[in-house]
């Protein structure tokens, strides 16, 4: 079935705040949040994401975020599920790790970019964890200190951001500063903060009008942005919609070329023949992808459960047994039904 419209657009900038369960500490020391850094290394690039701005704080971190081409819910996913995993291990604990998943505001660059460079880097000092602009310019964990230059972040663009306050790299990075000293007497400001798409276009009810669906990963999404930059996303959202209407459409009507692909995919990607996939195989791996298979093409994709029974070599009361273990098999391998609808749609 269509998802229905996401923000998280390529090229799309995005404040995004992540927190832990009923406020627990997600960084309970340095190890932690180095761990989280390294995964930005490594992740960002691959992902075609940059950084503009970032905190951590004990129970939750903010991101100014450029978005790649697979997406900001397909970067936030691979980080908050790879983190959680080495968090648990390292702490010994079980269990969920972040409320929801994360909290995302697509925001038009002006005029709202520098303010939010400046609002996540105070942070950690309207937090109470700082002392003055001396305390947060010494402080490692975010990006304040890349910008002056006293610490190092491989993920993170300073260029765009210091561009902005001047042609000399000493001087643009005196007067930043400046300008987030400036901003220390403004306090928490809402509408940085998560109240965009109320504030900027008068009521709750234009949120029902941008219908979004199921947001498996994205908690809450908001705009924050003039009238016009609302409504070019609302725009853009509603023909979302109709694409996804069509792509689903175009598999309904062409059920066994859709499925035919999808075993091709599912085979591929699980690491197993087609034959075998078909004929019957006890193998663990083979009965896994099976199941897969069963949930991709009777769940997701909704076809007629009797061509489904055949391209899995069972009965029609069968591929129904055989839901939930593909469902839990493709969570075992933290894979998406997308990672194979979008291969098999017309």
């Amino acid at each position: 079935m269509p998802r229905g419209p996401r923000l998280d657009v390529e090229g799309a900038v995005h404040h995004v705040m992540v927190r832990g369960i009923d406020r627990c500490d997600i960084f309970r020391d340095d190890a932690d949040r180095r761990d989280l850094l390294e995964r930005l290394v490594s992740l960002a690039p691959r992902m075609g994401l940059v950084i503009y701005a970032w905190s951590l704080l004990p129970n939750h971190f903010h991101l100014l975020a450029r978005s790649g081409k697979p997406g900001l819910s397909a970067f936030m996913r691979r980080l908050q599920t790879g983190y959680a995993v080495s968090f648990n291990s390292r702490h010994r604990r079980a269990g969920h790790l972040f409320q929801n998943r994360f909290k995302s505001i697509l925001v038009e660059e002006e005029p709202y970019l520098l303010e939010l460079v400046r609002y996540i880097h105070l942070n950690p000092l309207r937090a109470g964890l700082l002392r003055g602009m001396r305390g947060l310019d010494a402080y490692p964990w975010s990006g304040h200190g890349v910008l002056l230059g006293r610490s190092e972040a491989a993920f993170q663009d300073t260029e765009l951001v210091l561009s902005r306050f001047g042609r000399g790299l000493e001087k643009a990075r005196q007067a930043y500063r400046t300008f987030v000293a400036e901003g220390i007497r403004q306090g928490r400001r809402f509408e940085l903060a998560g109240g965009g798409l109320v504030r900027s276009i008068g009521g709750r009810e234009e949120i029902v009008a941008l219908r979004r669906g199921r947001e498996r990963w994205a908690s809450d999404e908001r705009v924050l942005g003039g009238s016009e930059f609302v409504l070019e996303v609302q725009a853009a959202a509603e023909a979302q919609v109709v694409s996804e209407k069509a792509e689903w459409k175009r598999a309904r009507a062409a059920p066994q070329q859709t499925l035919a692909r999808l075993v091709v995919e599912v085979a591929r990607v699980l690491g197993v023949s087609e034959a075998e996939l078909q004929a019957g195989s006890r193998r663990q791996a083979v009965v896994e992808a099976r199941a897969a298979l069963a949930w991709l093409g009777k769940v997701e994709l909704a076809l007629p459960t009797c061509l489904v029974a055949n391209a899995v070599g069972v009965s029609s009361v069968s591929v129904n047994r055989l839901l939930e273990r593909g469902r839990a098999a493709l969570a075992k391998r933290r894979l998406k039904s997308d990672v194979f609808l979008r291969k098999c749609i017309l």
